[in-house]
């Protein structure tokens, strides 16, 4: 009697701890969702700020980072900021660029980055033939169309980048469910620009 006493109250335990570590994780996932979603409003009112002539604008005081361009993709919903910097930091508020390629004024290819499971999910949605557009900080817009999608090899790829800004390029962790972040496998959407539109 006292032996099947403990084994229930063992197992009970287990099934508690495991219930709490399951609650854990899923709120651990939803928080940097969550954290994603709330920093875009924040990054919103950044951009504003730039756009209207500031320099630099921080969303928030304690920031190392600040939005450099806006980035629209119409057939699939995204309007999102894009950061200074491709840092881990930084990219759990948004895409980043890579700060060793082009100036956000449109002058060379423009390698932007972000997460496979936020921000940048939709690239495995992204068809040949689709628009991209790019507002850069003068509020100019730009005008991709998405010329292909590969999978490559971080180890061995290597990205050329054109100094005649005609190129955007999309990189982000590849397979999109991976279940174990990190490896070497990156998933890349090349756009070639189609023009340059005036301001809202």
């Amino acid at each position: 009697m006292i032996g099947q006493r403990t084994k229930t109250s063992v197992l009970t335990v287990l099934v508690l701890a495991l219930v709490f570590v399951g609650l854990w994780q899923t709120g651990s996932g939803a928080w940097i969702y969550i954290k994603a979603q709330l920093a875009q409003v924040l990054l919103q009112r950044a951009w504003a700020s730039t756009l209207a002539g500031q320099q630099d604008v921080k969303p928030w005081p304690w920031a190392d980072t600040w939005p450099i361009a806006r980035l629209v993709v119409p057939s699939q919903g995204i309007d999102q900021i894009v950061l200074e910097g491709a840092y881990r930091r930084t990219l759990a508020f948004g895409p980043g660029r890579l700060e060793s390629h082009s100036p956000a004024r449109g002058v060379g290819t423009m390698i932007l980055t972000g997460h496979r499971d936020t921000h940048f999910r939709f690239l495995g949605k992204l068809h040949a033939g689709e628009t991209i557009l790019l507002q850069a900080r003068t509020g100019m817009w730009h005008r991709f169309t998405v010329r292909d999608g590969l999978i490559v090899d971080s180890r061995t790829a290597s990205i050329r980048a054109d100094e005649d800004g005609r190129h955007l390029i999309l990189v982000t962790c590849y397979p999109f469910h991976a279940i174990v972040p990190g490896g070497p496998l990156r998933y890349i959407v090349i756009a070639e620009i189609v023009d340059r539109m005036a301001e809202d």
